[in-house]
């Protein structure tokens, strides 16, 4: 990646961190649903806005299915079921079941996309992957538990992971904005059925958590998502995805000043290991290893 895509995907992992406090601060009195509609209805209308403003061209037909099988996994149902986890354990385990994805992305991507499987990307995983699980080890009360929320977990990494692979390749023809904006109004139609929660719990709600909501929508979703994509277009799915291993130290450390939690010292031993993996896992292949490719 050039100096513009690492930039996009520090971008990126810092606001997804930002997520998972978000999530937490306003899950309490929005629900799962609803917290899922008004956050992709707010970055839709902030994408939309930025189209308009670039009078960006839509698409052509042949991408539609993937833009459409990108919003229905990775914004609509991923988005649900995170909601609905982060309801049943903390932000600490969470975000390391969630990194189960960047190892289904290499894996699918190897398989779907020929992207391979570079010796360096699959050590990678393993360090981060493990830094991953001290740290969900670390902040969980309970441990990581075969519970219905580490279930619902898991089954949003795979929508992430399946989203992330549908989306690679519609970037060699579409825009990040284009793709971006199209797949969020894909995942706000598919949550279109949680409109009476939503209008029932804004009624309710406090205005800081109305707040989280916008946040989430303009920043992790309508932002965040656009940086990813545009760091996307610039490697490989496998590599990009382990990058976000980054993510479970930061937003512990978020939930820290944010939330008053109070990380263990074995949170930063984690912190350590996704560091690692990352920059196994974003190391080109050796000279030997390029030759030998020709």
């Amino acid at each position: 990646m050039d100096m513009r895509a690492v930039g996009a995907a520090l971008v990126t992992i810092v606001l997804w961190a930002s997520a998972f406090v978000g999530i937490r601060a306003a899950g309490d009195e929005l629900s799962p649903g609803s917290l899922a509609l008004g956050r992709l209805l707010v970055g839709s209308a902030a994408l939309g806005v930025l189209m308009l403003i670039r009078r960006e061209q839509l698409p052509g037909r042949r991408d539609l299915p993937g833009i459409v099988l990108c919003g229905v996994l990775w914004f609509g149902i991923y988005n649900v079921l995170l909601n609905e986890a982060e309801q049943r354990v903390d932000a600490g385990t969470a975000a390391m079941l969630i990194n189960v994805g960047p190892v289904l992305i290499a894996l699918l991507a190897g398989l779907l996309l020929q992207e391979g499987f570079p010796r360096s990307l699959m050590a990678g995983i393993v360090v981060a992957f493990s830094g991953a699980a001290v740290i969900g080890l670390a902040t969980s009360d309970q441990g990581v538990a075969a519970s219905w929320g580490a279930v619902l977990c898991l089954l949003a990494a795979l929508a992430y992971a399946g989203g992330v692979v549908a989306q690679k390749p519609l970037l060699a023809r579409v825009s990040a904005l284009q793709v971006t904006f199209l797949a969020c109004t894909v995942g706000a139609v598919t949550c279109l059925p949680f409109a009476p929660a939503l209008t029932r719990d804004v009624k309710e709600a406090s205005g800081s958590a109305i707040s989280w909501m916008v946040y989430l929508g303009v920043a992790p979703t309508a932002l965040a998502f656009t940086t990813w994509a545009y760091a996307l277009k610039r490697t490989t799915a496998g590599r990009m995805g382990s990058t976000t291993y980054l993510v479970p130290p930061i937003a512990i450390l978020m939930g820290w000043v944010i939330l008053g939690e109070t990380p263990q010292a074995l949170s930063y031993v984690g912190g350590a290991l996704c560091l690692a993996g990352v920059v196994i896992a974003s190391r080109p292949p050796t000279r030997r290893l390029v030759a030998a490719s020709r």
